[in-house]
């Protein structure tokens, strides 16, 4: 029989498992949206809705145990901050994940996972905003190059 056998391996260690959800849990907060392969994104649903409704009780005990799972000061304060006053009135499925056909290369399932009622505006964090050329040259610096 199958008891308590209800998680993917992923055909990884479990040090490297756990690295990777660890990371995959911090991004997804980060940017509320992720591109991953399909049983991956199965795996991670779980443990956000997990991590969000931990976050939802507001004190120092839960904030050592979220830490201690994601050991990153920015996520926990944004699960604390944000995402928790965001589902406070939802009871559970914070996140969900759509099919998003094959991966080119070797043909694997991909998936979009994203946290239901998301900020648009997460995704852009690290891009960098476009800065006109500074390069063109000034009326002042075209007379003293003519010189």
């Amino acid at each position: 029989m199958r008891h308590n056998l209800g998680y993917r391996k992923l055909n990884k260690t479990t040090e490297h498992r756990k690295a990777l959800f660890k990371n995959m849990l911090n991004s997804l907060i980060k940017y509320e949206q992720i591109i991953t392969t399909l049983p991956k994104a199965k795996e991670l649903k779980p443990q956000i809705d997990k991590v969000i409704t931990i976050g939802k009780k507001n004190d120092l005990t839960n904030k050592k145990k979220l830490f201690s799972k994601l050991q990153n000061q920015s996520s926990v304060k944004k699960v604390f901050n944000e995402l928790s006053k965001r589902y406070s009135k939802r009871k559970g499925g914070y996140s969900r994940v759509l099919k998003a056909g094959f991966r080119t290369g070797d043909d694997a399932p991909m998936a979009v996972i994203e946290l239901v009622d998301r900020n648009i505006e997460a995704k852009k964090i690290d891009k960098p905003k476009k800065i006109e050329n500074k390069d063109k040259k000034t009326p002042e610096t075209a007379q003293v190059s003519s010189k």
